[in-house]
């Protein structure tokens, strides 16, 4: 089933939600897994499609998966659980995985080895076992694209982007929305610096950025509980490029929140 989540000037934009994947294991293919399901649904990838991946089958395949059972909380792990009210086994996996503790009281923020500033570093117990395991995010979500982004090419003859998304909180609003982790085979990005708009005025901080849009825009058929961890976005015309997430990342000198 489409769902129509938006319309640009190029025409029309769907998001189709692929929902026949099975629970995925750690050495499973996920291009394969992906190929599977799209085939079980009467879905076929065509030329100019996007495929937008939530990072925890990624992470569940590549096995980043850790039973809480195993971990023993270290004092200062345990010391910030109880200021924060959190599982202590989860900070401390946020703690081990971190590449710098940003703040540690109300909820533990971290800066993770990928650059990223975000609560626990990643780590989630939803939608994995029922809160027996966690999951941390991908050793390298860009690498992860890459990697299914060749394996679509090699299988499908078509160039097929890859978008690896997870949901972030956002400075100055409410609420999650998911952003791009990790991306392959189109910009990030869409710069309007230096050019003028439709009142002839010159822009000068313009960066659209488009991985993210792409990836908010699967969000609203991959929902935490709707059990969808892919989406095919069509319609969206972009261009081709060696795009990745890391581009995303703004420099510490110039953020505001570190």
């Amino acid at each position: 089933m489409k769902s129509r989540l938006a319309v640009n000037a190029l025409g029309e934009v769907c998001a189709i939600p692929v929902r026949a994947i099975p629970d995925v294991k750690p050495g499973d293919s996920i291009t394969d897994v992906v190929l599977a399901a799209i085939a079980a649904e009467n879905i076929a990838l065509h030329a100019g499609d996007i495929l937008v991946l939530k990072h925890k089958i990624i992470s569940k395949a590549e096995g980043r998966i850790i039973r809480l059972d195993t971990v023993t909380p270290s004092r200062k792990a345990l010391a910030t659980a109880r200021r924060n009210n959190t599982d202590p086994r989860i900070i401390e996996l946020a703690l081990r995985e971190a590449k710098r503790v940003v703040r540690n009281e109300h909820v533990l923020i971290t800066e993770t080895r990928h650059g990223f500033v975000c609560a626990n570093n990643g780590v989630d117990v939803s939608n994995v076992d029922g809160g027996r395991s966690a999951v941390m995010l991908p050793l390298d979500p860009d690498a992860s694209a890459l990697r299914i982004h060749r394996a679509l090419k090699k299988k499908t003859k078509s160039h097929i982007p890859v978008i690896i998304a997870d949901s972030f909180g956002r400075a100055w609003r409410e609420g999650l929305c998911d952003v791009a982790i990790g991306v392959a085979g189109m910009p990030v990005t869409l710069d309007y610096r230096g050019r003028r708009d439709d009142y002839g005025y010159r822009l000068h901080a313009t960066e659209e950025a488009l991985a993210d849009e792409l990836a908010a825009m699967a969000g609203l058929v991959s929902g935490k509980s709707a059990r969808v961890p892919a989406c095919i976005i069509r319609g969206y015309a972009y261009r081709r490029g060696t795009g990745n997430a890391r581009r995303l990342i703004r420099a510490a000198k110039r953020d505001l929140f570190r």
